[in-house]
């Protein structure tokens, strides 16, 4: 898998053993906000603690940037057995990327 840029805005996800790079580019986010609903939304649920983890994992899928052979069941399968503080730093960083943009 590829290792995330942050000048493009990309962020890391270590889970599995694997390094994988998230970008929150126009493509993926419109594909995440129509299985989603609106980024506003899938933000307010963020900040209130009650995204659920389909929803991660809903968004990191549509962020992933080289998919490989990797299915989404592996992405969820992975990131639950890395455990969810493995994954904030990566989800904190994809919904700034939407507030702030770059």
């Amino acid at each position: 898998m590829s290792a995330a840029n942050p000048e493009r805005g990309e962020a890391a996800l270590e889970v599995g053993g694997e390094r994988l790079a998230l970008r929150p580019s126009f493509a993926a986010l419109v594909a995440a906000e129509q299985e989603l609903g609106p980024l506003f939304e899938l933000i307010e649920r963020a900040s209130d603690g009650k995204l659920a983890l389909g929803d991660l994992i809903a968004l990191f899928w549509h962020c992933l940037t080289d998919r490989g052979a990797m299915t989404r069941e592996a992405l969820g399968e992975a990131v639950l057995a890395a455990g969810l503080a493995k994954a904030t730093p990566a989800l904190k960083a994809i919904l700034h990327q939407i507030l702030a943009g770059k």
